[in-house]
């Protein structure tokens, strides 16, 4: 999949001509091998307020693969979509999009297990099919020496936002990591450091956060709680890890290998053991007092981990199913945390 440096594909790290953005939804999706070849990567930012959610949730479909069939099929999406087998309703959305539109799409597929070279070789060869996916979009086959640019890019960038963290609301902080996915156009917005007894410290785990979420952390915090860690789809828990320079120069493909498919915790993985101990180091390091599992209707990955979250994790564990947003919902929603965060004090 690398080939020879071709002058004038690139200058530095700013791809020329770079005019199509390629949607995902994945943190196994590597935004470095997107832009590597040329495309513009986009974390998907889906609003369940501009999307036909009801008539998704009668047929069983969570609201982030509704929305994002809503929206594709709407044209408010990038016109190349790169989505994933994490789960079967993006499965079932990948299959549903072919049917009712002409978008470009990729399915990668992710091996749910991890211990062994084979699987790894597997995610490898998927990333290589995605990138000839990506030429056939418009794209161009990358150099070894431009993946190693832009990985190393892709590394300071995190860190730099990684060391305004405790600077940030949770809001800042997850508007933050979705420009960390895309095409590294990031303005961290740096406040006031919150003073240490301002909040309950909690920790957010679940599905992602959807671009009208914010309105959901914006209730914790006027409730009294502080979000220090984001464990959500695509918070810090799904970054990927540091650069190891020596091995990317090395072998650029096998260390995105590393930093994404041998480091990421996640629920679907089996086993998830990695899940486990990311949160438990980050509550220790957070001093966290209490856990939200926001989760969503037909979501059987995070539903079925309640219980084994509950018997893993020593402290309070509030369970919230979040569905079609409306104004009896949210109330609901409020008066749980609000009980929550009051047990606490």
């Amino acid at each position: 999949m690398l080939r020879d440096k071709r002058k004038g594909l690139f200058k530095g790290i700013t791809i020329e001509n770079a005019v199509i953005d390629v949607g995902y939804f994945s943190p196994f999706v590597p935004p470095e091998w997107i832009a590597a070849h040329g495309l513009r990567p986009v974390w998907l930012r889906l609003d369940r307020t501009r999307a036909h959610t009801g008539d998704v949730a009668k047929r069983g479909i969570c609201p982030c693969a509704g929305t994002l069939i809503s929206q594709a099929a709407s044209g408010s999406t990038p016109r190349v979509l790169v989505l994933t087998t994490c789960c079967d309703q993006m499965r079932y959305a990948f299959a549903y999009l072919g049917t009712v539109t002409d978008l470009p799409a990729f399915l990668m597929n992710i091996p749910s297990t991890w211990q062994s070279s084979q699987v790894r070789e597997f995610y490898r060869n998927e990333l290589e099919r995605m990138g000839r996916f990506l030429v056939q979009a418009g794209g161009r086959e990358p150099t070894s020496e431009q993946v190693l640019a832009i990985v190393e890019q892709y590394d300071a960038q995190r860190a730099s936002a990684f060391e305004s963290r405790s600077r940030m609301s949770a809001g800042q902080w997850a508007q933050t990591l979705v420009e960390l996915r895309g095409d590294l156009a990031t303005n961290i917005v740096e406040t006031e450091p919150p003073p240490a007894d301002e909040g309950i410290p909690l920790a957010l785990i679940g599905g992602p956060l959807l671009a009208d979420d914010d309105s959901f952390l914006e209730m914790v915090e006027c409730a009294g709680g502080r979000i220090v860690v984001d464990a959500t789809e695509g918070g810090e828990r799904t970054m990927p890890a540091r650069v190891d320079r020596s091995h990317l120069k090395d072998d650029p493909m096998d260390e995105l290998v590393r930093m994404y498919f041998d480091t990421i915790p996640d629920v679907f993985r089996r086993p998830n053991t990695r899940l486990y101990q990311w949160l438990g180091n980050q509550v220790s390091a957070w001093a966290v007092r209490g856990i939200i599992l926001r989760r969503y209707p037909f979501c059987d990955l995070w539903h079925a981990e309640l219980h084994r979250l509950r018997q893993s994790i020593d402290m309070p564990v509030l369970d919230i199913d979040v569905g079609v947003s409306d104004g009896g919902e949210e109330s609901r929603t409020l008066g749980r945390i609000e009980a929550f965060l009051e047990m606490l004090r």
